[in-house]
């Protein structure tokens, strides 16, 4: 495949589209190639980049940003699925949750989207700060939460939340409001697991 990326400049942000059927290795030929054209659309531009197009693995999103971040110092979101922390996983397995409709949703939520579902919600990718997620049951997503959750919307205290990384300045499970402190933020295990307990306290596990 000639051209299996395609780059460019949308609003406050870069986006690089990578073609489904496109193979790691000429994706990777294409990306050196279109280096120096990332760098004049960054120059002077301190935007973050978007990798959209193409789910990729973890190895394949590790191969692309040590790329990327060996030629620019940048801040990369991609638009493909996650590792759940197993720490998540495991909880929410061990944890009794009510069975519910389920609305899976593909690929990250930027800044302004907004997400809302009578039942439980499963997004297989990030939810980036700004972004809005509302569900009356459960919450799991499949990459980092910076935006606003909101499981148990119509009154359920036992919804859950769980995602590879819990890392937003609010969290709400039912009508229970939990403030994460940004000296919070600097503690070595990274919050994938909330819940609330039996003093109506949500907890970040």
């Amino acid at each position: 495949m000639k051209n299996c990326i395609n780059i460019t400049l949308r609003k406050n942000e870069i986006i690089i589209k990578i073609a489904e059927e496109a193979e790691q290795k000429e994706i990777m030929t294409s990306l050196k190639k279109k280096i120096p054209d990332l760098k004049r659309l960054y120059k002077d531009d301190k935007t973050p980049i978007y990798v959209t197009g193409k789910v990729l693995k973890n190895k394949e999103i590790e191969e692309i940003q040590k790329l990327i971040k060996g030629s620019i110092d940048v801040k990369l979101d991609f638009d493909s699925p996650k590792v759940l922390g197993l720490h998540g996983i495991k909880k929410a397995f061990n944890k009794d949750v009510g069975t519910s409709e389920t609305k899976f949703h593909r690929g990250s939520l930027r800044s302004g989207q907004r997400l809302e579902f009578e039942g439980s919600i499963v997004v297989i990718g990030d939810v980036n700060g700004g972004a809005e997620v509302i569900a009356g049951e459960n919450i799991l997503i499949l990459g980092a939460l910076r935006g606003l959750a909101h499981a148990g919307a119509k009154g359920n205290k036992q919804a859950i939340i769980a995602a590879e990384s819990i890392e937003p300045p609010q969290i709400r499970i039912s009508n229970i409001v939990k403030e994460i402190e940004k000296g919070e933020e600097e503690i070595k295990v990274i919050p994938t697991y909330a819940s609330v307990n039996e003093k109506d306290e949500i907890i970040l596990e």
